[in-house]
């Protein structure tokens, strides 16, 4: 129960963050993916279903106060949780090559996607302009945004499975 009201906090705080105070932050009018970098934490700490379901609810709210189509941004959300899950057998906490290297290639699939879908199949064919303007700024500012934000996850997601440890031991 913890961890369901602890993970909604996170949730709902960085989609806060996302869509209100770092607008006042941006370059050139990009944000960093807060909820690229929740889901994708969460799936390779957790797994595969845990970072499905978080990146359905973030993706989720992304559609539901930004989206054109609602469950666009939950559907990529969610398969990125999953794909990020499947990392989660060679996860080591001490390592941060592997997360930062996951949320980059998570962030840029996610904006070559959303190109692919939402532009080129309606022939805006100006691809090395949106990659240069939006997704690689985008993906570099997120890559900096992981540096403060992951670490802040990671030390929460220990003390949570501290405590279930702690939870679990009383019972046996």
């Amino acid at each position: 129960m913890l961890r369901k009201f602890t993970v909604a906090i996170f949730i709902l705080v960085c989609f806060l963050l996302q869509s209100s105070v770092l607008g006042s932050i941006a370059f050139a009018g990009i944000i960093p993916n807060l909820m690229i970098i929740l889901t994708s934490s969460f799936g390779f700490m957790r797994g595969e279903k845990e970072g499905l379901v978080i990146g359905f609810v973030c993706g989720l709210l992304s559609d539901i106060f930004f989206g054109d189509f609602l469950g666009f941004y939950a559907l990529l959300l969610m398969y990125t949780g999953f794909l990020n899950g499947k990392f989660s057998r060679i996860f080591y906490p001490e390592d941060i090559k592997l997360p930062i290297a996951l949320i980059v290639t998570s962030d840029l699939s996610y904006g070559l996607i959303c190109y692919t879908l939402m532009f080129l199949l309606r022939s805006r064919l100006q691809f090395t302009y949106y990659f240069g303007h939006v997704i690689l700024p985008e993906a570099l500012y997120t890559t900096v945004a992981t540096l403060f934000l992951y670490p802040l996850i990671l030390k929460v997601n220990e003390k949570l499975e501290a405590h279930e440890k702690r939870r679990a031991q009383k019972f046996v």
